[in-house]
């Protein structure tokens, strides 16, 4: 299709415009949406060096925000060996049922925080350490397997005391050291090289997002913010158990 770099860039700018407002989503989005265009295989090589771009200048730029004790202690160990399952699971796994299943849970979860939004009920109690560290590492395991694992650490992270920028800081920074490794792992499967030249041409466009992103980020209030971020769940959980996602 003549038009499918075209479209692809569009989809690349929406989706990374939205993770430098909310601090995740860019990547299941993007994925959900190019998966219309071009095989999941060659997307993935893609849009995560694209992604470290992005979330390296946003960890730079932020980093006195991150909350480095929550980061080093809960969330990086968790989601590291999950994101090594993923990884090592995904050829012996059946790839749709899993991302159906995940996109289930991302609704259930999104639905009830935002009806609790609306009638303003308490959140729910804190998280026990436990829980946190098995939805950690069970968002890692989504990472390693769609690169995706946002919308389940933002369930983890829903009852801890972060405001919006404190959590945008402390997930890029996340984001920033898996892709990391994972681009590393493209690289040595031989992913990575091929894709080169197109993770160049959008590149440009990461400039344009985090202009975007930033501005918005900083426009709208704390309560809006976290209405944002469960509507954009809802439309990540949509395109995960859509018959015509090939996530």
């Amino acid at each position: 299709m003549a038009y499918a770099p075209f479209a692809l860039g569009a989809f690349i700018l929406l989706a990374y415009t939205l993770e430098a407002i909310t601090g995740f989503g860019s990547i299941v989005i993007a994925l959900s949406l190019g998966a219309l265009l071009l095989p999941i295989d060659q997307l993935l090589p893609v849009l995560v060096p694209l992604n470290i771009c992005m979330t390296g200048f946003l960890v730079t730029r932020h980093w006195r925000l991150i909350d480095r004790r929550l980061l080093l202690g809960m969330i990086l160990p968790g989601m590291a060996l999950g994101t090594l399952i993923g990884y090592l699971l995904l050829p012996y796994l059946d790839a749709v049922s899993l991302k159906r299943g995940f996109g289930v849970l991302i609704l259930w979860f999104a639905s009830r925080e935002l009806w609790r939004l609306q009638r303003k009920t308490p959140p729910r109690e804190h998280t026990p350490n436990w829980v946190m560290r098995l939805a950690t590492t069970a968002a890692g395991i989504c990472h390693g397997l769609f690169a995706s694992g946002g919308p389940l650490l933002v369930f983890a992270l829903a009852t801890t005391s972060l405001d919006k920028a404190r959590l945008r800081a402390t997930l890029v920074s996340v984001w920033f050291t898996l892709n990391s490794l994972l681009t590393i792992a493209f690289l040595f499967d031989g992913r990575l090289t091929p894709a080169l030249p197109q993770v160049l041409t959008y590149a440009p466009l990461l400039l344009v997002g985090v202009w975007l992103g930033e501005r918005l980020h900083h426009l709208v209030d704390e309560r809006h913010f976290r209405i944002a971020i469960y509507a954009l769940l809802l439309v990540t959980g949509t395109l995960l158990i859509a018959p015509w996602s090939l996530i």
